[in-house]
């Protein structure tokens, strides 16, 4: 402690040193990707800046360590602003940086310059998060899923999941891009079928900037039905060795990056990271621990001036084992009873090549990814005893994209084709019992299957009237192997329009509708029957949604928005379990890996709302984000009567909020507060009789569809920052709380059975042939303060 307090002071002493920074980078026009030689870039609200050269290329020098709103202008392009960019002595930052073109005529080229991102073919329901965002958000641990939940329409749960809820959709209708190559999911310990999961795969070092969409999705991309998220990686230096070390709560991180020739044409930046959670976790006497590690690499090669070559991967391997020492509590017993070991790897690998015309660019991607996932239970999880629960699956999918985009007459263009293979395989053991079943069933079965997608899309944007409106219009269709009807494209046809008027200088009504189209999952399509048969071939299919979305945005003076869009999405064709009668996004979390039933493409679905915005970028040391969403969330039930789906949550409020001082300090703050999800209870009839509980455990009582609802629940996180900055080196120390107030947040009840001293179950005395069961209260929560340091070298 006593060196923790003197580390402080002996970095203020050499503070001072060589305090020079750099922003460099590339402007672009966005449709074409030529670069634009003499743009204007500078600092805003100072004299300060330069002019690009013929190459589009910049260069600023000699600036103090730390955030600059950088102003990028040229003649016939609309001008655009860059929040918070960070100039720093340990390395150059790099930026690309892209302009629209504007319709406005030469002699009324007097704009008022829009502080936010806004895409033509996108103009609403799209932020942009920067790397600085990233960094300091308050408790987020700089993971991505956990900094978007101060977004307007992004739910959050009382679980330690990083489960992401996007208008009232589920974890597994997102889609994820690094640089344009699709990766399946972002999390360790991710939910087969879905994305969600409780630590964040991406290394932070590694991202120049994310484009989230909770609506208006471009129509080269597919397959989701409530977000993408667009994640742009940053490049490796190009003028030396460099790197970065980071020591947090959880993990051990070091990251690389370097030029690869002489001629700077090539880089190359890697990281690896590893997690030490199982000791924390051994220490605090939990029941389960947790071990990751991952690592990502990505290389960019500058062949010519109009051909480029990007290389990426990104893998994890991740580990759950039980810690059978710590069965002390009621609590203890019950997680061990009903958690199995867990092995999980999965990586994706991806290359994009890039060929520049006059006025227009051609993209080429390659890529494949693959997943495995392992889940083993013994009977008293003795590995002498047989197996209760033994499931192995492997997922791998092979994919290329070819699209071309540019500019023709003032129109902004965009169209292409995708193919994938993709190859599914499954091998389960396990018990089965529902509710009113007195004795489980042991389920084995093996399935495979070969799968062919394809896909076809176009998007034409054009900006009219000086730049006062904006429209887009695209259109994307798929098919696939699976079954007949799915093979057709003419029944996957996604039309989608947008629209964008400015009605005052800063104030804007947009408006955006389309189809949108997903597959169910593959352990969903991979379920064979006692004949071996693909059972639900012939009955499920694409599942679809219908968006609406109406807002308007007005944008002030002092670098900050509001805005206000209502949303309206109606679900067809949604996989709807038969066995227990209920939608798969009433079932929710509930609905496993294993893909163990049949289903059929009969059930709808609609959610709809409004969200508030109020966001203030960087404006005299301040930013902050408030953000509200009321919402409805429901989907049939077997007698087509709308349910609470268990993502319904009503209201979401995020507050965050901080402050930079002088000397380098930073202080953060995150409030959140959620309204309660549904649940469904436990089968306590069923769930007590002994063959079930020996073998299967509590039960879901689906009967009792999300016929109880948890209570509201608020969290606190804060998040202090202090950077030292010498010659060629910078030093990072913070300290983070979690949960700042200790707020208890209450999950649904844990059945569990009575034992005695010697902990063994009780017989019910009125009916030998049950346990006696009792509720445990789940109710968690504590402050979680980390106290972490990072190099930049």
């Amino acid at each position: 402690m006593r060196f923790l307090l003197i580390l402080p002071l002996f970095f203020c002493s050499f503070s001072l040193i060589a305090q020079s920074g750099v922003i460099a980078g590339v402007v672009i026009e966005s449709g074409t990707r030529q670069p634009l030689g003499f743009a204007t870039v500078g600092i805003k609200d100072s004299t300060s800046g330069t002019l690009t050269d013929e190459n589009g290329r910049f260069r600023l020098e000699k600036l103090k360590p730390g955030l600059y709103n950088l102003q990028i202008s040229s003649v016939g392009f609309q001008t655009k602003v860059l929040f918070e960019v960070e100039a720093s002595n340990s390395k150059p930052t790099e930026l690309e940086i892209e302009l629209q073109p504007s319709s406005q005529e030469l002699n009324e080229l007097t704009v008022t310059a829009n502080p936010f991102v806004r895409k033509e073919e996108s103009p609403m329901s799209v932020r942009t998060i920067g790397v600085d965002e990233i960094q300091r958000y308050p408790g987020g641990n700089r993971d991505i899923s956990q900094v978007i939940q101060s977004l307007p329409g992004v739910g959050f749960t009382a679980s330690f999941r990083n489960d992401i809820l996007v208008r009232g959709g589920g974890p597994s209708e997102n889609r994820f891009y690094l640089d344009d190559i699709e990766i399946p999911n972002i999390n360790h310990f991710a939910t087969q079928g879905a994305g969600g999961g409780p630590v964040g795969l991406i290394n932070v070092d590694f991202i120049r900037e994310v484009n989230f969409y909770s609506g208006a999705f471009p129509a080269n991309r597919g397959n989701m039905t409530s977000s993408l998220m667009d994640i742009r990686m940053r490049d490796g230096r190009d003028d030396r060795f460099g790197g970065t070390i980071r020591l947090g709560s959880s993990e051990l991180s070091a990251s690389m990056e370097s030029p690869l020739n002489k001629k700077k044409t090539a880089t190359v930046i890697a990281s690896v990271r590893y997690s030490y959670l199982q000791f924390l976790f051994r220490l605090l006497k939990l029941p389960f621990l947790p071990t990751y590690t991952d690592a990502q690499f990505k290389v960019k090669w500058k062949i010519t001036p109009k051909d480029e070559l990007i290389v990426l991967s990104l893998g994890a391997l991740d580990q759950f084992k039980l810690n059978l020492d710590a069965n002390e509590t009621d609590e203890q017993r019950y997680l061990l009873k009903v958690l199995p070991d867990q092995g999980q790897w999965n990586y994706a690998i991806g290359a994009k090549y890039t060929h520049l015309f006059k006025n227009s660019y051609l993209q080429v991607v390659a890529s494949r990814n693959m997943l495995g996932n392992t889940f083993t239970k013994f009977t008293d999880n003795d590995r002498n005893k047989p197996r209760v629960i033994d499931y192995k699956s492997t997922e791998a999918e092979n994919k290329l994209r070819v699209e071309m985009s540019g500019r023709i007459k003032g129109w902004k263009y965009n169209y292409g084709v995708s193919y994938e293979f993709a190859r599914y395989y499954n091998r389960s053991e396990f018990p089965l019992a529902l509710p009113g079943d007195t004795q489980p069933i042991q389920v084995r079965f093996e399935s495979s299957f070969n799968l062919h997608k394809y896909g076809i899309f176009a998007t034409v944007s054009r900006n009219l009237w000086d730049d006062r409106i904006t429209l887009s219009a695209g259109l994307r269709t798929d098919g696939n192997s699976y079954s007949k009807k799915m093979a057709n494209v003419l029944y996957q046809m996604s039309p989608r329009f947008s629209a964008s008027v400015m009605v005052m200088p800063r104030w804007r009504i947009n408006f955006n509708t389309g189809y949108y189209h997903q597959l169910p999952p593959y352990t969903a399509l991979g379920f064979r029957d006692a004949s071996d048969n693909l059972a639900n071939r012939d009955r499920l299919t694409y599942f679809r949604n219908v968006h609406v979305v109406l807002g308007t945005e007005y944008t002030t003076k002092w670098n900050s928005r509001f805005s206000v869009e209502g949303f309206f999405k109606k679900y067809y064709d949604v996989p709807f379990l038969l066995g227990d009668s209920i939608s798969l996004f009433n079932q929710g979390s509930n609905f496993g890996v294993v893909g163990n039933t049949e289903l059929s493409s009969r059930g709808e679905g609609r959610t709809y709302g409004m969200e508030l915005l109020y966001e203030q970028k960087l404006f005299k040391g301040w930013y902050g984000i408030v953000a509200y969403t009321l919402f409805w969330s429901e989907f049939q039930d077997k007698t087509n009567e709308y349910k609470p789906s268990s993502w319904d949550s009503r209201h979401v409020i995020s507050l965050t909020g901080g402050k930079r001082f002088k000397r380098n300090w930073e202080v953060g703050a995150r409030w959140r507060i959620s309204g309660g999800q549904p649940f469904t209870p436990i089968d306590v009839q069923t769930s007590s009789l002994i063959p079930v509980w020996n073998s299967v455990g509590p039960i879901i009582d689906y009967r009792r569809l999300n016929a109880e609802r948890l209570p509201w629940f608020h969290l606190l996180d804060i998040r202090v920052t202090k950077r030292w900055y010498f010659k060629k080196w910078s030093f990072e120390l913070y300290l983070d709380v979690q949960n700042v107030y200790a707020f208890k947040t209450t999950s649904p009840p844990d059945l569990t059975v009575v034992t005695n001293a010697e902990n063994v179950p009780q017989i019910d005395p009125n009916d030998p042939s049950r346990y006696q069961t009792r509720f445990l209260q789940n109710r968690s929560g504590q402050p979680i303060p980390t106290l972490g340091f990072v190099i930049y070298y």
